[in-house]
């Protein structure tokens, strides 16, 4: 529970659990530690959303259906689920044409008043439940909601077969919009970040080409990989305002530009690059319509998320995981918590 800014707490609380016709009940097995779950530890808020009473935080989780409502007929009792953490209110102008997930109106897990999924039972809708593949296990199914972002910015970006891609940011988004933009058929994914040991993961994975932009500079190896020309498509995934000066010049022209990263506050673009070359501009905010592909992606074993979870803690440990968290590790990809023990 976090009481309020730096300090957790692990103690009992009486959490809403009445259960709709169209709802299941989940026991939770596995959390992720999000960016946004530290940055509440950290800060007490994000922007408008502000911690002002205490608040259960995650909401990158897997577990266990030990009830369904009447209603309900493509989960039971004893399956394997992972859960997206964002509710809409599915009447809604966006829900309606098909953008959910920018309904004003969203109840979004760890989200400023509403309590996340850190804890031992969730109630939630089944049409934003999902079952897991026997042979997709609970650490990976909570590692679907983060590997949702990079999905949703690949699906955005339209990528062709053989593509050429940069991330920017080799952080846990970053590295899974790169897998994500290799499933989609990129042809070599080129992934820039400062810290050697972020690096060092993403290039475990066959066609991604890490660059230390410490030691040398993007836009010329850009420029040698594709002669000149630059790449298809660029992600910005590091929230870096640094990151955007001269973004353009790694693209080539009618290339696409996705904006993934969350910067702190307002930043320069430079629109004349972007109109002389025709660039195409996507963002994303978290995901739509994209939960049941990445679980098939995971099932099919294109992609492997396992090398990234860097550590499981159990639950009695939470506060220790989350000081881990907030000291930002370079080696470290993503913290779980183990709210079951035996959950693997």
């Amino acid at each position: 529970m976090l009481e309020e800014k730096l300090r957790l707490s692990l103690r009992d609380i009486e959490l809403a659990c009445d259960m709709g016709p169209g709802d299941v009940c989940v026991r939770i097995a596995r959390v992720g530690i999000c960016g946004s779950d530290v940055h509440y530890y950290k800060h007490g808020r994000i922007g408008p959303f502000e911690v002002k009473q205490p608040m259960v935080l995650g909401h990158e989780a897997a577990g266990i259906v030990t009830a369904v409502g009447p209603e309900v007929r493509d989960l039971k009792v004893g399956d394997r689920v992972c859960m997206e953490p964002g509710i809409p209110n599915m009447t809604s102008r966006a829900s309606r044409e098909g953008h959910y997930n920018l309904d004003p109106s969203v109840r979004f897990w760890a989200t400023p008043p509403v309590h996340g999924c850190l804890t031992n039972e969730v109630v939630h809708p089944a049409a934003f439940t999902f079952k897991l593949p026997a042979d997709v296990s609970l650490a990976e199914g909570a590692m679907v909601e983060p590997f949702a972002v990079g999905m949703h910015a690949a699906t955005k970006a339209r990528i062709r077969p053989g593509a050429i891609v940069v991330v920017i940011g080799a952080g846990p988004i970053g590295i899974m919009t790169a897998l994500a933009a290799l499933a989609a058929g990129a042809g070599q994914v080129i992934v820039s970040d400062l810290f050697p040991e972020k690096l060092a993961i993403a290039a475990k994975y066959q066609g991604v080409t890490p660059i230390n932009i410490r030691n040398e500079s993007l836009v010329a190896r850009v420029a040698e990989v594709t002669g000149g020309w630059g790449v298809d498509v660029v992600f910005e995934a590091s929230g870096s305002p640094k990151a955007l000066e001269g973004v353009f010049d790694l693209l080539a022209p009618a290339g696409t530009l996705v904006l993934v990263g969350m910067p702190p506050a307002p930043v320069h673009l430079d629109i004349v690059a972007a109109q002389t070359k025709e660039a195409r501009i996507e963002t994303i905010f978290r995901y739509a319509n994209v939960y049941p592909r990445a679980v098939a992606l995971l099932a099919s074993g294109k992609v492997d998320l396992k090398p990234l979870i860097s550590a499981v803690f159990p639950f009695d440990q939470s506060i220790a995981a989350f000081e881990r968290a907030a000291e930002g590790r370079p080696a470290d990809v993503k913290l779980q918590i183990a709210v079951e023990e035996s959950a693997a």
